[in-house]
């Protein structure tokens, strides 16, 4: 650090403000950038220059691994500590006492509501599930074998052409019916895609039952004149949307975000959102673990299967997170979930082959000392499996619950009067003032 740069250091210290001093070797010039909760502002680079004509200084960052995007109060994620938090609330505490809804109310609003808030609220999604007869009709376009998750893009999408007035971001009520709305539908359409890919009739909602237990119903319903979910499955699907409700900007949430920021209405964001969850990467990492334990096949084969995971012949799937370098506090939780859903169904045998290669990964220092510990996707699979869920439904069920998430995250978008139509900058590496050749002389 050159002795201009230490003395303006120095200086910014005594004056207690917060600032990043910055030295260019190439022209010599000593920049102080403010430091702002942890973070300095990239257009704060653009003044450094090697001439007047220069652009400006750009960071590069592909995937975004160090760059801050927005500033949110929805999540906090302590990955080194294995903390996940909704609006400040431990996600043990809501996954043990809260229902999807009222955390949805959370996300959403702010604040836990009382107990006359929380009923209006479940009263106004919970006669907003039905969706236009037009809109099954749009179902039924799709190829007998289409996917659900390109169904539920699709519909969801579909959604902004039935209701022009959400087009209209700025008027708060407007903004008020998208959410319940977009709440409301999201299980309907899913269970619908479901049916669909199983050639049965869609089954309409039962507004006497629970969020969970309505879609539990639309998806299992066959002859009987009243569907009962059990309690207990009723109740897992629960824990399962609080879990996926948000989770910072993952991949899916910046979609939502990144397309929102061009003042699109909230269905097509969330399509994009849908659309990103779409990718294996992000919504197919439980059917990966799946296929995992079942080529693992037995409880004996676990320690031949570790050691080829040391060797670099396996892959570990569900284990280890891009935040989380701890165990993931979701993967606690629904680890339980598991257990009561098999007390419904019986008890799958992948689990036994889950616990003994989660038992010995948490005692072997190859995988402690790469913090490699399970994940959310590590169990939640096994449930779905149990629920008799193709794979393919897998990301729809994540979609569901993680609607919540855009919705708050899109709405504090509309909100943040920072916010511009997001336009990441580019290095750009291609030639440069070629000449067109004609046709003739190619």
């Amino acid at each position: 650090m050159s002795t201009e740069t230490q003395e303006s250091a120095a200086a910014g210290a005594a004056d207690g403000a917060e600032s990043l001093s910055v030295t260019d070797n190439r022209t010599g010039k000593t920049y102080e950038l403010p430091i702002t909760d942890g973070t300095v502002r990239g257009i704060d680079l653009r003044q450094i220059k090697v001439s007047e004509d220069d652009f400006g200084l750009m960071s590069y960052d592909p995937a975004f691994m160090n760059t801050a995007s927005c500033r949110s109060a929805v999540t906090y994620i302590d990955g080194d500590a294995g903390i996940l938090e909704y609006r400040g609330y431990p996600i043990e505490q809501l996954a043990e006492h809260s229902s999807y809804l009222e955390v949805a109310f959370l996300l959403i609003k702010g604040h836990l509501p009382s107990q006359a808030e929380l009923d209006a609220w479940v009263h106004q999604v919970t006669i907003h599930t039905f969706v236009h007869e037009n809109l099954k009709d749009f179902m039924r376009g799709f190829r007998y074998d289409a996917h659900p998750m390109g169904m539920l893009l699709g519909s969801v999408g579909a959604l902004s052409t039935f209701y022009p007035d959400a087009k209209d971001i700025q008027d708060p009520a407007s903004r008020e019916a998208q959410t319940i709305r977009l709440l409301a539908k999201m299980p309907t359409l899913a269970a619908f895609a479901f049916r669909h890919s199983r050639g049965q009739p869609y089954v309409y909602p039962d507004n006497d039952l629970s969020y969970s237990g309505n879609f539990l119903n639309m998806m299992y319903k066959m002859t009987e004149l009243k569907y009962e979910p059990d309690p207990r499955v009723e109740r897992a699907l629960d824990v399962l949307f609080i879990l996926h409700a948000d989770h910072e900007q993952n991949c899916s949430t910046s979609a939502v975000r990144s397309v929102g920021s061009s003042g699109v209405d909230p269905y097509s964001a969330v399509a994009a959102g849908v659309a990103a969850l779409y990718g294996p990467s992000h919504g197919g990492a439980n059917e990966a673990v799946l296929r995992m334990l079942s080529r693992i096949e037995r409880v004996e084969n676990v320690p031949g299967f570790i050691e080829g995971v040391k060797a670099g012949n396996e892959r570990l799937m569900g284990f280890g997170h891009r935040v989380y370098k701890n165990y993931d506090p979701r993967a606690k939780i629904i680890k339980k979930a598991a257990e009561d859903v098999f007390e419904v169904f019986g008890r799958n045998p992948l689990i036994d082959i889950a616990h003994e290669l989660e038992r010995i990964a948490l005692e072997d220092d190859y995988f402690v000392s790469r913090k490699l510990y399970p994940n959310v996707d590590f169990y939640s699979g096994l449930i779905y499996e149990a629920l008799g869920l193709p794979v393919e439904m897998f990301p729809v069920m994540f979609a569901i619950g993680r609607t919540s998430g855009w919705i708050a995250q899109w709405l504090e978008l509309v909100d943040d009067k920072e916010q511009k139509i997001a336009r990441p900058r580019q290095i750009y590496t291609g030639a440069r003032t070629v000449d067109y050749v004609p046709m003739a002389q190619r």
